[in-house]
């Protein structure tokens, strides 16, 4: 089986395509689609990379564009716990978009011909699902116990000296009276977090803010977010939180963990690698961030995205620092599975370029059925009544595109 990439001489629109069949990659005018599965590749984490870009390699067959994303392309949602499997999806068709301009579809397993009639036809059906009419939404633990019994310890354990930092998460279950219409739910992502990165694979959909790793060539780039504070409607208090934001001792302290911790994690792969000086304020509608932006030259050979991801997945901003540690008492402090959430997601070509998320901002939706997850990073001067206030307000990313009519 080999994949085969040919230019297209007339538009296809990857995101409506990946709006419809829920595998779908936008970041930055960069814009991939899949259709159906050719082959699924098992990712035995975190040291089987390197075998799983190996086997994808193996797809290449007649390319006639030769850019980042052409070729055989996998797109994956990975989970959180770095020893869990992973596995990349290998589409059937793959329709791209990138920044230059280039356009393409790539088909593996079957003609180009029956890609483009696949494309053709799940772009000419007429959306017919019913709207959600009456929901439920629950805690997997009520606000106040994760506040009190999973936020408070773990602040004073910090401040005690055990660890650094440590992120911890809940968990919204939400039940609908109809199947949960993806299609829709990617399109409000897309208009509400134009600047955001939207994804979906296998029902794990979102709309990141966060960069974890892309590679291209030989250049590695990220963009990690720690820190954050609540929007307001009122222009004059938005500006006001946003300010406070970049004086907070607490979350520049936050920050400087995980830009620290990414560049000593990237150096033994790179011939150089920087960050911004200072941390730039990100503004999303719901939430103000504090962010930095990494990038740094590969070394040859050049390390793929994959290695990457393996390298870096956790960072101290979804995980802790020290990394061993905050993980452990993830494990233990929080009431769930994490499953995809602030796992990495994203795609890879065969070369070994690629870009991946952290999987913030998400939802794993499952017919009728969703599970959102929102966490705060927890250092020793944390408030648990404000890292509450802050999982609702990240928590309104997702929830206002499900449940919004």
């Amino acid at each position: 089986m080999q994949s085969h990439s040919v230019r297209l001489d007339r538009a296809i629109d990857p995101l409506e395509l990946g709006a419809r069949t829920a595998m779908l990659w936008s970041r930055h005018g960069l814009l991939l689609a899949g259709i159906g599965v050719a082959v699924r590749i098992p990712i035995v984490r975190p040291s089987g990379a390197g075998q799983a870009q190996q086997e994808l390699a193996a797809l290449r067959g007649q390319d006639e564009i030769g850019v980042p994303a052409s070729g055989p392309v996998a797109f994956a949602a990975m989970p959180f716990d770095r020893e869990a499997p992973g596995e990349l999806i290998v589409p059937q068709v793959v329709v791209g978009h990138d920044p230059a301009g280039n356009r393409w579809m790539t088909t593996t397993g079957i003609t180009l011909t029956q890609g483009m009639e696949q494309a053709r036809q799940i772009l000419a059906e007429e959306p017919s699902r019913p709207q959600v009419t009456t929901y439920e939404l629950m805690s997997a633990v009520t606000p106040e116990l994760w506040r009190d019994q999973v936020v408070a310890p773990a602040r004073d354990r910090i401040k005690a000296g055990e660890f650094n930092k440590v992120v911890l998460a809940r968990e919204l279950l939400l039940k609908t009276d109809q199947p949960i219409d993806v299609s829709a739910v990617l399109r409000r992502l897309n208009q509400a977090f134009s600047t955001a990165i939207i994804f979906a694979v296998d029902g794990f959909i979102g709309a990141s803010p966060e960069l974890l790793v892309s590679r291209e060539v030989d250049l590695v780039r990220a963009h990690p977010l720690a820190g954050t504070a609540p929007r307001s409607s009122d222009p004059v208090r938005d500006a006001e939180l946003a300010v406070a934001l970049n004086l907070s001792t607490k979350d520049q302290r936050e920050h400087r963990i995980t830009i620290d911790w990414l560049l000593d994690t990237l150096l033994p792969y790179c011939s150089y690698v920087d960050a911004e000086p200072e941390p730039a304020i990100i503004t999303l509608p719901n939430v103000h961030h504090l962010g930095t932006r990494v990038e740094g030259r590969l070394s040859s050979p050049a390390a793929s995205v994959l290695e990457l991801v393996a390298a870096l997945h956790p960072t101290p901003a979804v995980g802790g620092d020290p990394q061993d540690l905050a993980l452990k008492v993830i494990n233990t402090a929080e009431p769930g599975d994490r499953g995809l959430y602030a796992g990495p997601v994203g795609w890879v070509d065969g070369e070994g370029n690629g870009e991946f998320a952290v999987g913030l901002r998400s939802s794993h939706v499952t017919g009728d059925a969703a599970s959102i997850w929102a966490g705060v990073g927890v250092v020793g001067e944390s408030d648990p009544e404000s890292e509450l206030a802050e999982t609702r307000a990240k928590f309104q990313a997702m929830l206002g595109a499900l449940l919004r009519p």
